[in-house]
């Protein structure tokens, strides 16, 4: 009798265990989209990627991504970084009112990259394409070793 009552008991406490597991699950939660304000601020970029072509290992390269505010809104940049640490833009830290221009300039360091380039930076802003995300391309070429002659010594 005690080992039918023990198993109903371990029965019923392992029940009630996995009832609470199944209740305790959170819901999933649904997405919601912030509305997008139809006067925000527009960025109008006359591009969007930059090919660097072919450059040379060793100097910094430097563009910049030139654009217009193009909405009815102030544009405020909050932030933007590059992709990794050798990619670093500089942005106006100003409002760009509508109808004005700005710049983001992003340097790339060649040094100890040879090779492809393909990297980001993510802008963060209060514009309509936030974040918004520029490109920039190339080659890292190596530099080229220079061959010392040995002087030559007149008698």
């Amino acid at each position: 009798m005690k080992q039918v009552f023990i198993t109903l008991l371990c029965l019923a406490i392992g029940g009630v265990a996995a009832n609470a597991q199944e209740k305790a699950q959170p819901a999933p939660q649904v997405q919601t989209q912030k509305p997008v304000d139809p006067d925000a601020g527009r960025f109008s970029f006359k591009e969007e990627t930059h090919d660097y072509g072919e450059v040379p290992e060793g100097p910094i390269a430097e563009c910049a991504f030139e654009f217009k505010n193009t909405g009815k809104k102030p544009i405020s940049i909050v932030d933007a970084h590059g992709s990794c640490g050798c990619t670093v833009p500089e942005w106006p830290h100003d409002l760009i009112m509508p109808g004005s221009s700005a710049k983001i300039v992003v340097k790339y360091t060649t040094a100890g990259h040879q090779g492809a380039i393909s990297k980001d930076v993510t802008i963060n802003s209060n514009a309509r394409q936030s974040p918004m995300v520029l490109h920039i391309k190339g080659t890292v070429v190596p530099k080229r070793e220079e061959v010392v002659q040995p002087a030559t010594v007149k008698k």
